[in-house]
């Protein structure tokens, strides 16, 4: 009997036809494997992997493999993404046996959950250096009967490798640490292809925001960041003609991608393209940034508002077949000559760089080399090529689009909120704005249970406690649309939220909070912490910066005092291993920054425009704004005792608190923001 059709998760529905007498985490499955004092099969993974997959068809939809997985085991199935608390624990098992993790995850566990064997993907037979599957069931089964007692002690050992390690209270903060991490990520950049590292290669986009921060004090960080945009932009991992980014690259040089598009990648490359658009004008960032969040809303966004978690990697049964093209496939959609052109465009061969012969496409030649070697101007040719692009998408429209997961996870959907209220604010996109408040009205009027936040709504059901990530980064959703917008709604919401987090989510006996809140799932074997990024920020991370924007706007010094707890704690740490710690070193660069606050006052509110424009006229990542056309009532405590010079709109810009004179002047507006940048920027 497989228990998975009632499951709101799409990955875990995936499977409900299997042969494979899967439990959904809980009660029932360890209930069922003490009284049977059997070990529990635990596999997790998403729906928008593409080896989960692979193992799902091979492995779990096979009879005889799953037959033995039930006489065996009591098989557990895990959503990732529904289930991050559980992730995260068994993950660090998997890490601490093998050295390396990733997904599909399948551990071997006692009755009680504890590991004692665990790896990832294995195939249905011998090959390529690892174990069939079968073979694995019945060894680890072998040894839960016959080696009890070595099974055990294995288990003891690997619980201590996953306890997190607590926090201690450290030295006050040093921008030596700032200045060590900033030159060991100058030191590991691809300076041939852009990003860190060879293949596989990851956006890592708080790595880069970092980077970007510290360009007004160190200007190198700059060409670093400019060529992983450059880079990712004209690469496979970017789809050139839907917009939106893939998971990651097989390679080094961006152009082969893994084909699945993560909500949270989406997010945060959209707010790193526009941070740089900001900080050098270039109108290609800008396009990214816009095409970016018109694919999300084309293929993620629900009617509910929400947006779903992912789309897949696999079409029609392969992986990339929605978005590859051949030269025949491009001459049947543009006839001879314009397929011509696109070949070269897009680096489409007749050799191919994918599987079959196929291309991913990418932009191997830049427009102007392109238009010179055609000899034609570069808007004649950069309006040919649009042209081209559209007819190409309307064709790959018709083909079979990969699967959607449509659950809507809080803290993904947050980091989209503020993507869209961000980019609404700075480019003047008024429709952008308005999405980001449909989106953050949804969580949080739909995803609350008795006093908590959710961390999933789907099919109508709020579920699971919500991670410190998800909290973490509706606040910051929440300020940044209080920037865009002004509304006291947002500022409200944002200051019940961390209100929460400081009740359920922090460590009494240290500085720093849990990822999960107090009296959370009680089969989990500890309370996880994670200090260290992934594909998403850590909640860590987040609600140091939640933490020090809602100081910066109310000047509530207990907020300010918890982010630099935490950071004392963690900064040597980000120090020695930035890779790791972008989002943690972008709050270590705020903490020591201090707030530039510009409180515009007076009003109509129209009339805040040119004002306004100037303080979002550039990036500088340690500016909070605030605004009200009256007085300060329902608005932050940076409004207080403001008021307009003889009855016009002025602006106050202070820095830790610090005044310049209220200007209503633009231009004096941007001198006094020049001056706080470091560097005299």
């Amino acid at each position: 009997m497989n228990r998975l059709a009632d499951e709101t998760s799409p990955y875990l529905r995936q499977h409900q036809g299997n042969p494979v007498d899967w439990y959904p985490w809980g009660e029932e499955a360890f209930a069922r494997a003490q009284a049977e004092d059997r070990p529990i099969l635990l596999s997790i993974g998403y729906a928008a992997c593409h080896w989960c997959h692979v193992m799902a068809h091979e492995s779990f939809e096979d009879p005889a493999i799953a037959a033995r997985q039930n006489a065996l085991f009591v098989n557990v199935k895990v959503d990732r993404e529904e289930r991050p608390d559980v992730d995260a624990i068994y993950m660090d098992a998997v890490q601490a046996l093998t050295g390396q993790g990733g997904w599909p995850m399948t551990v071997f566990c006692l009755p009680d959950g504890r590991p004692f064997h665990a790896g990832t993907y294995f195939p249905p037979d011998d090959r390529h250096g690892l174990p069939g599957f079968p073979r694995v069931l019945e060894a680890v089964a072998a040894a839960y009967r016959e080696r009890g007692d070595e099974v055990r002690s294995a288990a003891g050992r690997l619980l201590d490798a996953v306890r997190p390690v607590p926090l201690r209270p450290g030295t006050a903060l040093q921008p030596a640490w700032l200045e060590t991490a900033a030159q060991d990520l100058l030191a590991r950049a691809d300076r041939a292809h852009g990003g860190f590292g060879t293949a596989p290669k990851f956006p890592n986009p708080a790595l880069l925001d970092f980077l970007l921060a510290r360009a007004g004090a160190d200007g190198s960080g700059w060409t670093v960041v400019a060529a992983a945009l450059d880079g990712m932009a004209r690469g496979g991992i970017y789809d050139q003609l839907g917009g939106g980014f893939h998971r990651y690259s097989v390679d080094a040089a961006w152009r082969v991608p893994h084909f699945e598009k993560m909500l949270y990648d989406n997010a945060q490359l959209a707010r790193t393209y526009l941070h740089a658009f900001q900080a050098h004008g270039d109108p290609q960032h800008r396009r990214v940034v816009e095409e970016t969040l018109t694919a999300l809303v084309r293929d993620l966004r629900r009617d509910d508002g929400g947006f779903a978690s992912s789309s897949d990697a696999d079409s029609e049964g392969a992986e990339g077949r929605y978005f590859v093209w051949t030269p025949a496939t491009l001459r049947a959609v543009l006839g001879p000559e314009d397929g011509r052109l696109a070949q070269r465009w897009f680096g489409v061969t007749a050799g191919g760089n994918f599987e079959g012969g196929a291309s991913v496409l990418w932009r191997p030649l830049a427009l102007d080399t392109l238009a010179h070697e055609l000899g034609t101007d570069a808007g004649a040719l950069q309006a040919r090529l649009d042209g081209l692009r559209a007819r190409l998408w309307q064709a790959r429209a018709r083909r079979v689009a990969p699967a959607r997961d449509d659950k809507c996870l809080v803290g993904w959907n947050a980091l989209a909120v503020r993507a869209f209220a961000e980019a609404g604010a700075v480019l003047q996109r008024p429709d952008l704005v308005a999405i980001a408040e449909a989106t953050a009205g949804l969580l949080l009027d739909r995803c609350r249970v008795g006093g908590r936040l959710a961390h999933v709504w789907h099919q109508g059901r709020a579920r699971f406690d919500a991670t410190l990530e998800d909290v973490a980064a509706l606040v910051l959703a929440c300020l940044e649309l209080y920037q865009a917008t002004f509304a006291p709604r947002w500022l409200g919401a944002a200051g019940e939220l961390l209100a929460l987090a400081d009740a359920a989510y922090r460590d009494e006996e240290g500085p720093g909070w849990f990822d999960v809140p107090l009296g959370h799932d009680p089969r989990l074997l500890v309370r996880p912490r994670s200090v260290e990024d992934g594909a998403v920020p850590s909640g860590t991370a987040l609600m140091v910066e939640a933490c020090w924007r809602w100081h910066a706007l109310t000047g509530e010094a207990r907020w300010a005092e918890a982010a630099e707890r935490a950071l004392r704690a963690v900064g040597p740490l980000a120090a020695r291993v930035p890779q790791g710690f972008g989002a943690l070193l972008l709050g270590l660069e705020l903490a020591l920054r201090g707030p530039v606050t510009v409180a515009v006052v007076g009003g109509p509110r129209a009339a805040w425009a040119p004002l306004l424009a100037v303080a979002r006229a550039r990036y500088r990542c340690n500016v909070v704004l605030a605004a009200a056309e009256g007085g300060a009532e329902g608005g932050p405590a940076v409004l207080r005792d403001r008021s307009p010079l003889a009855g016009a709109v002025t602006a106050h810009c202070c820095r830790r608190f610090v005044c310049d004179r209220p200007t209503t002047d633009p231009a004096e507006l941007a001198r006094q923001l020049d001056a706080t940048d470091p560097g005299g920027r």
